[in-house]
Order: structure tokens, then C-alpha cells, then sequence
């Protein structure tokens, strides 16, 4: 079937990353699938994540259809890029749908992107994984791919401005070995495994990152444990109950 939307996007982007000069590091493209359905989960650390998680399965000619919020194709100009581009809407008070919509994806041997977390982590280290891609993948019968994107904070996330000027910044990414997810398991350990899968690669990424903070002001985009001023989950949580 002719991808009439989600190619020329593609192009798009592309021309956007040279445009901004990107330095773009990915590592791992071969353990997603070149034929059959898989869920492929990251962390979420930006609002440009899943353009990244993209770009990773495109040297296996693979594209990827991300579950999104559904007010994201309710917007003028997201909406109809997202239809065309078939990616999942998720509306969390019916999640059921959404859940069904994927599942048939994935079993007509799409490829279906996660993010786990739900939310964008602000302390940009993983939060605890919703056991949602782990049953999508059990139910479907296919594996599930660990991601890790780095970097991608810099450039636009929760409650930083927008950082889309030619800074020359550099984005790692790694994709993992897949995490098989057999259907006579409890779905809750097969998340810890892929959460604990995720996690590596994401560590593997941030060790292999060229960039450093430029000072204490520019350390915004570490986390607390690799010696940035992000906050730290406590934090976070603290000012939440606040």
C-alpha cells in the first residue's frame, strides 16, 4: 500500500535534521524486524521522540505507527499528518479501542511504537512502564524491541523552551535485542525485563554522547545521578503533592 503521507514526511524531517545540523548517532537498527510485527518501546524524554524512534527503523525499511493522545489528531495541522501517517490514537478514558486498533496492526505485521511511560519524564530517567506494550506483544505474538533516545530533550520538552536553532546537537540512539514476551507469562515480568532492556540501552547512550554542559546553567538537561540540575523523581513527586 502506497505511503502517500508518511514518506514525504520522512523527506521532511530529514531536510529539517541538516537544516539544524543534528548530530545524529544510531546504533542497533538491525534488531528491529525487517518483515512481521513488533512493538518497539522507548523512553520519553521529548516531545520529538517518536521522529527519532522512526528514523531508527527506517535502515530495516520498516515504519512505525506510534500510539499517540488523541487530542494530538484533533489538532488543524497534527491531525491529518497523523491519519496519514496511520499512527494509533489513544483516548485514555476508552483505551480498550486503541488497545484493538494496535493489536490488529501488529498482527497484520506492522511494526507499533510505545512509549511505556505514558509521559514525558521530566527527570529524564525512566519512570515506572505502564504493563501495556508487554500484553500487546503477548497477545499479538511478537517481540518487543528496547529503545533509548538521548539528546532529544535539548531540543523541546516539558517545561523548557523550544530549542529548534542550528546548535549543532548532537542525538544518540540505541535499539536493543529483542525481549520476548511468551503468552504463558505474567505480563508484570515480562515489563520488568523490558523496563530493565530499555534501561541499558538508554545507558548505553548517554555514555556514548559527545555533548556536555556548557555550565551550571546549561546542566538543565542531565539528570541529578549524572551530575545535571534536572530534578530528581523526589523531587518531582513533592512538587506534585504540592
Amino acid at each position: 500500500m502506497a505511503e502517500l503521507v508518511y514518506r514525504p514526511v520522512i523527506g521532511f524531517a530529514k531536510t529539517l535534521f541538516k537544516v539544524w545540523d543534528l548530530k545524529i548517532d544510531c546504533q542497533g537498527s538491525e534488531n528491529v524486524p525487517r518483515s512481521g510485527g513488533a512493538v518497539l518501546v522507548s523512553n520519553h524524554i521529548s516531545y520529538l521522540d517518536f521522529v527519532f524512534n522512526g528514523l531508527a527503523a527506517l535502515p530495516q525499511k520498516r515504519l512505525v505507527r506510534f500510539m499517540a493522545k488523541e487530542s494530538v489528531f484533533r489538532h488543524r495541522i497534527s491531525g491529518p499528518l497523523m491519519r496519514g501517517m496511520k499512527h494509533i490514537p489513544v483516548d485514555r478514558k476508552q483505551g480498550e479501542t486503541a488497545y484493538a486498533h494496535a493489536l490488529d496492526s501488529l498482527r497484520s505485521g506492522e511494526v507499533v511504537g510505545v512509549f511505556p511511560e505514558a509521559t514525558i519524564s521530566q527527570s529524564f530517567t525512566l519512570k515506572s512502564f505502564k504493563s501495556g506494550a508487554a500484553r500487546l506483544a503477548q497477545d499479538a505474538g511478537v517481540p518487543l524491541i528496547p529503545m533509548a533516545v538521548w539528546g532529544t530533550q535539548r531540543l523541546w520538552t516539558k517545561g523548557h523552551p523550544r530549542n529548534l536553532k542550528r546548535d549543532h546537537l548532537p542525538i544518540t540512539m540505541r535499539v536493543g535485542e529483542a525481549v520476548e514476551a511468551p503468552r504463558d507469562q505474567y505480563a508484570g515480568a515480562i515489563t520488568r525485563r523490558l523496563r530493565e532492556a530499555v534501561q541499558e540501552v538508554l545507558e548505553a547512550a548517554q555514555r556514548a554522547y559527545p555533548g556536555r554542559p556548557k555550565g551550571l546553567e546549561d546542566s538543565w538537561w542531565l539528570p541529578a545521578h549524572l551530575g545535571g540540575t534536572a530534578p530528581t523523581v523526589e523531587q518531582l513527586r513533592a512538587a506534585e503533592a504540592r
